[in-house]
């Protein structure tokens, strides 16, 4: 199986420490569960973020992830 690319921007990015990494996981909360064990200040983050899966937005924790897909993760922010 090719491990799924995960880009992290922001506060998730310095929470990890990492602006990227990769997971072996299968859905969207496998992966975030694995994200927050491997990286603990990043799982306070990641309650807060948005997840795109392949640039589309999801917020259901069974959301398949393909094989070798690329997940997002943003945190909030504010601008104009």
């Amino acid at each position: 199986m090719q491990p799924v690319r995960v880009r992290l921007f922001a506060a998730a990015r310095e929470a990890a420490e990492l602006s990227e990494t990769t997971s072996e996981a299968a859905t969207i909360g496998e992966l975030l569960d694995d994200l927050s064990r491997r990286f603990t200040d990043l799982g306070p983050v990641l309650t807060r973020c948005s997840v795109l899966l392949e640039g589309t937005r999801t917020t259901e924790r069974s959301t398949p992830i393909p094989e070798g897909g690329t997940v997002d993760v943003l945190p909030p922010y504010a601008g104009g």
